[in-house]
């Protein structure tokens, strides 16, 4: 549409009618006017043009992110919903195999010395006893496994979200703060762990040398917070961080992009009921501080918010 706007307007200047003016008086514009007409409307058409190629470039790749992050999550929450098929199965099995097994018992009693049947009736109940037992283990399989795979204490956590950001270059040093209370054990969420995961890839991307992670509970809140030792965050835009497309990431810094991931992150942690604070440290040798905390209630209320993240052991 922009090259045939710029096709007309380059013909308007050869070929046009004359502007109606004075009789007898044609107006006629010099040519550097209508020169720099033409540069002014090929100038707004070309603008135009790139700004909408942008503008719909980047939302396209924020659909493809929040895509691939629902995959992601989507399938995590396949793999935590395993353990519950595998106790309804359980359970709508034990039924008709206790009847199997009941009956295979009566024929083994009459057909004990029955040299032709004998045999196969006695093998008929063993096995039925078998798939009793195996169905006994697959339940109590998903009611142990229920325990330690879907609940994820807090020290387990940091764990889990600074291990695979530990082998570049980076040294991630773990400082509990202050614990006040039981430590809290919490519902593991797919979403929560990927967020604070990239917290801490972000905080490992700009560090120099290391990155600290803290974290305490007490009895109002549970608190994460993350420190890197590099630049800290830029301060014409730290109040706009987490917004989608404003990335913190210089021109002369590997990997740059778009801001997404930290976008992503944001609002997957704020879904859970956490609230985030972005700043930069005071303290000599530090930079950037992202702070993520949660309130009691929604410790002790989980269905609270729609992907609580924990509760109280």
């Amino acid at each position: 549409l922009g090259a045939l706007v710029m096709v007309a307007a380059t013909l308007l200047v050869f070929f046009h009618l004359p502007l109606p003016w004075y009789e007898g008086a044609p107006l006629e514009m010099p040519f550097i006017y209508v020169a720099g007409i033409w540069m002014a409307v090929f100038s707004s058409i070309a603008f135009t043009a790139i700004y909408a190629f942008r503008v719909a470039e980047e939302a396209r790749l924020l659909a493809n992110a929040l895509a691939a992050t629902e995959l992601v999550l989507q399938r995590e929450q396949h793999l935590s919903a395993l353990d519950g098929l595998a106790a309804a199965a359980a359970h709508e099995l034990g039924t008709p195999l206790a009847t199997i097994t009941l009956v295979a018992k009566e024929m083994e009693k009459a057909l004990r010395n029955d040299p032709k049947y004998g045999e196969d009736v006695t093998l008929l109940r063993s096995q039925s006893e078998r798939c009793r037992e195996i169905l006994k283990r697959l339940t109590s399989l998903s009611s142990e496994g229920e325990a330690h795979l879907s609940r994820l204490p807090l020290t387990s956590l940091v764990e889990e979200m600074t291990a695979p950001h530990r082998d570049f270059g980076i040294s991630i040093k773990l400082r509990p703060g202050e614990r006040i209370g039981p430590e809290p054990v919490g519902r593991r969420n797919p979403g929560v762990i990927y967020g604070l995961g990239n917290l801490v890839e972000n905080a490992v991307d700009f560090a120099r040398k290391a990155v600290t992670v803290r974290w305490s509970w007490n009895e109002a809140a549970v608190t994460f917070s993350i420190t890197d030792d590099g630049p800290g965050f830029p301060p014409e835009i730290i109040d706009r961080i987490g917004e989608p497309y404003m990335s913190t990431r210089q021109g002369t810094e590997a990997g740059g992009g778009l801001g997404l991931g930290l976008f992503i992150a944001k609002t997957l942690l704020e879904r859970s009921g956490a609230t985030l604070d972005f700043r930069n440290s005071n303290e000599p040798g530090e930079g950037a501080i992202v702070q993520i905390s949660w309130p009691r209630s929604v410790f002790l209320n989980p269905e609270s918010a729609s992907a609580t993240m924990f509760d109280t052991a």
